[in-house]
């Protein structure tokens, strides 16, 4: 484990290497505890490298066996290792030689996860950022692309299936080795070393076929641990999707004559793209009705296709260093929106990915660990794997988008596959292709990669009857972040609708100021202001459609304005925003009040229109019930800011969804009722939704009631976990206690208990169980037989959903909690600083808390932070969270 601390990475240091790697063959003898890797590398002397200079490579944690430059072995003056650094310094004259490391590893000893390691008797690789310095020496970045030959070689019984990189070249048994075979794989694609695989293991196979557009054929294989093979049929028929949906929106065909999926269940990712053998967590790969949420579907499909997007977006063209991270990431999260949006319903999708940015990106960019969608500079590469980078990326992609429109973009897409593949790109080669294709200036919009931070954008209104004039002010600001504490002027474009008294958009005679086209406001400076003519009635200005810019947005608008926006706007996403809107801003007001001793209350026109969205049948039931659902816990403390008192938002919350469900008890249990599905389940949107909404009602309707009865009917004659699991969460969060409750839980271990994927969710549903007695459970949990420190969905599962799902749970005012934190993330971080790392950023947002709570928490930072031992990942997110 990496423990050096003072180190940063800056982007202003990158230089390439002196020495390339066209070509690297790998030896694998596989052996659990044993595993022997023959290196051998082509090493070519850049233009501009003296001779003489020392070839300096990577390692972490690796035990050298020998060191040979063109078949004469080294000795010990020519070269100097350690774990983590070979420096061979008695190098050829000429500008090109073979070198050959061989290394010893212990797979089954390594608990990283990184490199290679053994798990559940099957092996395996994760080589992103860092891992593949774990296996062997090497230039471990990712501007050094060379061409793959791997030869595995395993006990047939251990492992009869062999998988790499590319296509299979030979495989069969190994002479005068009784029960060995090997196998050999050649990439022809030259690829950085994150992007190496092997998988070794006894596993079953799903297979299928798939016919390019150019009528080539790829052979289709996912494999997963024995009787699992049904669950993966979702997955296999999402990847094909996936492959066709990329031919035809962005001309991307695959280019090997096999594509493999290998899913594991003991990964710290959820998915890595390695070329041509995919390994996923098994979450986002085995699904059916009786194992597999809606959300769990939608998870596979979206995972899948963002795996395989990567093969254009990330693995033909690489990020040319851990700064452009964002290249290939941001970019192929959009794309896999994308894709989504076209297989489901657009709307739902694109406020679904609203909440996720919200919820996960906002905090970041407000707090301690903000940073630029492109770093400037790192500690740990791996703690850069964030919302930041992935989602705030993706939309940075959307906006270029928005502002050249779709013709343009994917003629910009174009130019970039064709300018770049093959190549290690930056953001710059990124942006120049659009400002070519399009001749715009994108100078300014390139600071919403180097400038952190969620602006502000406000908004105020003025209507001049008597000249028919319509103002919108616009103002622009941003709060300083860590490192940057002055900003410039961001391009923000802001899609956007006069909605007049009918409900249709009004249509200005002329527009005067700023600049405008196609629906889009592009707020470009400071402070602008853009008058509309020939508007006779004054309108209710809608702002933001489509979410078109990852902004916060401060609008003068009344209650009533927003109510007439969440009932009449013709752009889904910015009704849901009107309506989320109001709901947040009456839950704050009710929060002030209990934290004040007195009882949240509910005006009218809430429940006026909750009832007005729930029963208009001319809406999507996915779309209905994301607008009845309440903000959660955790928005309303984002949006609160300063002085969270998790008890007072939960008042708030609980109040307000039993004066919804009290309102409308009687239409919502018939509305509940109707959507009770007879057909056969499908995962498809249309049967989702209605899924959705029912399960939303359920939640209002078990709050008005007294009882467990309805939510223990649903769990009993549920057919598909997407009910079962909704009714159990209602059973164990509002009537924890009860012997339903009880009897439930005992249920759903006995049916599932084998089932790890689906345990997951048994954990996980008693840790977010709302209050203080939270805690007690989950040590109590930590306890039992199924649980274990060293399988990372598990931990995420019952910590990482307590510490970040439970707001009362983990903020209890004693502090207790924080310090079970502490003690769970030291004891995880030795084997997992991947997973320890990621769990505390749960604390990122401390300083926002009431004095007390506050307090308690620096107490547990302060505690980890002073532990000499600490993980590079773990010190760096400490140590910037407590900055």
């Amino acid at each position: 484990m990496r423990t050096e601390t003072g180190r940063t990475f800056r982007l202003e240091d990158y230089r390439p290497t002196p020495y390339a790697i066209p070509a690297t063959k790998l030896d694998f003898q596989l052996e659990p505890e044993k595993t022997i890797v023959r290196a051998e590398l082509i090493i070519d002397r850049r233009p501009g490298t003296p001779v003489g200079r020392p070839l300096i490579l990577d390692g972490d944690e690796l035990k050298l066996v020998s060191v040979s430059i063109d078949g004469t072995q080294l000795g010990g003056n020519s070269f100097t290792a350690t774990p983590d650094r070979l420096e061979i310094t008695d190098l050829p004259e000429g500008e090109r030689f073979v070198l050959e490391i061989v290394t010893e590893i212990n797979p089954t000893t390594n608990r990283q996860l990184s490199g290679l390691y053994r798990s559940s008797d099957v092996y395996c690789t994760q080589c992103e950022a860092e891992g593949f310095r774990r296996i062997t020496y090497y230039y471990d970045r990712p501007d050094v692309l060379s061409v793959y030959t791997v030869r595995i070689e395993a006990d047939r019984n251990v492992a009869p299936i062999l998988l790499s990189n590319g296509n299979v070249l030979e495989s069969g048994m190994v002479a005068d080795q009784s029960g060995q075979h090997f196998a050999i794989w050649h990439d022809p694609y030259p690829k950085p070393s994150y992007l190496f695989a092997l998988v070794a293991g006894s596993l079953s196979v799903v297979e299928d076929h798939f016919t390019t557009q150019s009528g080539r054929p790829v052979n289709l294989a996912i494999y997963v641990e024995h009787g699992k093979e049904a669950r993966a049929l979702y997955a296999m028929d999402a990847l094909k999707r996936s492959m066709r949906w990329d031919e035809e929106k962005f001309g991307r065909e695959y280019d090997l004559d096999v594509f493999n999926i290998v899913a594991v269940s003991d990964f710290n990712m959820g998915a890595m793209e390695n070329k041509g053998l995919n390994v996923f967590n098994d979450k986002y790969v085995l699904a059916d009705p009786e194992t597999a949420t809606d959300a769990d579907y939608a998870g596979i499909e979206a995972v899948i296709a963002h795996e395989y997007f990567h093969n254009w977006t990330g693995n033909r063209i690489t990020c040319r260093d851990w700064f452009q991270l964002c290249l290939k990431e941001g970019l192929t999260v959009y794309r896999d929106h994308e894709f989504s949006a076209d297989q489901r319903s657009r709307p739902v999708k694109r406020i679904t990915e609203v909440k996720i940015l919200k919820a996960q990106q906002f905090p970041e960019d407000g707090g301690p660990l903000s940073h630029p969608v492109r770093p400037r500079e790192y500690s740990e590469i791996n703690n850069f794997y964030t919302a930041t980078v992935y989602e705030k990326g993706s939309e940075v992609v959307r906006m270029i988008r928005t502002i050249i429109g779709p013709e343009l973009f994917r003629k910009g897409m174009d130019l970039y596959f064709e300018r770049h593949d093959g190549e290690a790109a930056t953001i710059e080669d990124f942006i120049k292709v659009f400002a070519d294709i399009s001749g715009q200036d994108f100078s300014q919009f390139a600071l919403w990669y180097d400038q952190s931070g969620t602006p502000l954008v406000q908004a105020r209104f003025s209507h001049d009857a008597q000249q028919a004039r319509f103002t919108i002010e616009l103002a622009q600001t941003n709060a300083p972040t860590p490192g940057q504490p002055v900003k410039k002027p961001m391009h923000i474009p802001i899609a956007f609708g006069l909605v007049g008294p009918d409900g249709h958009d009004m249509q200005p005679t002329s527009i005067e100021g700023g600049m405008v086209r196609d629906g889009v406001i592009h707020l470009c400076h400071a402070k602008e202001s853009i008058v509309f003519h020939g508007v006779a009635e004054r309108p209710v200005p809608s702002l933001l459609r489509g979410f078109s810019a990852p902004i916060n947005l401060a609008q003068e608008l009344s209650a009533q304005e927003r109510s007439f926006l969440a009932l009449n706007d013709s752009d889904p996403v910015a009704r849901w925003q009107a309506m989320n809107g109001i709901f947040t801003k009456a839950l704050l007001d009710g929060a002030k009040r209990a934290r004040d001793g007195y009882e949240p209350e509910v005006d009218g026109i809430i429940t006026e229109l909750a009832g007005s969205i729930a029963f208009d049948e001319r809406l999507d039931p996915a779309f209905r019930a994301l607008c009845l659902t309440l903000p959660s816990e955790n928005d309303i403390a984002r949006e609160m800011g300063q002085n969270v008192d998790p008890d007072a938002i939960l008042a708030s919350r609980q109040h307000m969804t039993g004066a919804i469900a009290s309102a409308y008890t009687d239409q919502f249990t018939s509305l509940y009722d109707a959507l009770r599905q007879e057909r056969a389940f499908s995962p498809d949107a249309a049967q989702a939704g209605k899924r959705a909404l029912r399960n939303v009602l359920l939640d209002y309707l078990s709050r008005h009631d007294s009882h467990p009865d309805r939510a223990a009917e649903q769990f009993g004659e549920a057919d598909n976990m997407t009910d079962r699991a909704a009714a159990l969460a209602i059973l164990v969060h509002r009537f924890g206690d009860t012997p339903e409750a009880h009897a439930a839980l005992a249920s759903f271990e006995q049916r599932f208990g084998k089932d790890a994927l689906v345990m997951d969710k048994w954990f996980m549903v008693q840790a977010t169980r709302p209050g203080e007695a939270a805690l007690q459970n989950v040590r109590a949990l930590m306890e039992h037989p199924l649980f274990s420190l060293d399988n990372p969905n598990r931990v995420r599962a019952l910590i990482g959903s307590f510490c970040a799902a439970n707001p009362t749970g983990f903020n209890r005012s004693d502090g207790t909690a924080y310090t079970f934190f502490a003690d769970t993330l030291l004891a995880i971080d030795p084997e997992n600083p991947q997973l320890s790392a990621r769990l505390l950023t749960s604390l990122r947002s401390w300083r926002s808390l009431e004095e007390g709570r506050r307090e308690h928490a620096r107490v547990a930072l302060a505690r980890i932070s002073a532990v000499a031992s600490l993980s590079t990942d773990l010190r760096d997110i400490v140590e910037r969270t407590l900055a």
